[in-house]
């Protein structure tokens, strides 16, 4: 039996999460929270990763940044319609 938690749960129930906080405070928190992890991950990959494949990723990482950077002005709505979509394609795309 296997018993490792999937990252894509994690992420699922992360974004649960924001769908259903009643507090519209709280639920741009959370997404703001999201963005600060989703930062920092991108930072941790970028550092790791050699010259070369800096050069090869720089458009996809900046692309990344870009997308996060859009996030950051959301108000709850727009959090709680952003993580119903990821929501959605987390569930579309399990195997």
């Amino acid at each position: 039996m296997n018993n490792s938690v999937k990252t894509d749960d994690i992420i699922f129930n992360f974004f649960k999460q924001i769908c259903d906080e009643k507090d519209d405070k709280k639920c741009v928190e959370l997404g703001n929270n999201w963005i600060s992890a989703m930062e920092t991950n991108l930072n941790n990959m970028e550092s790791n990763l050699d010259e070369k494949d800096k050069i090869k990723y720089k458009e996809d990482i900046q692309n990344n940044r870009d997308h996060l950077s859009s996030l950051k002005e959301n108000n709850s709505s727009e959090w709680r319609e952003y993580a119903t979509k990821c929501m959605i394609e987390i569930m579309d795309n399990k195997v």
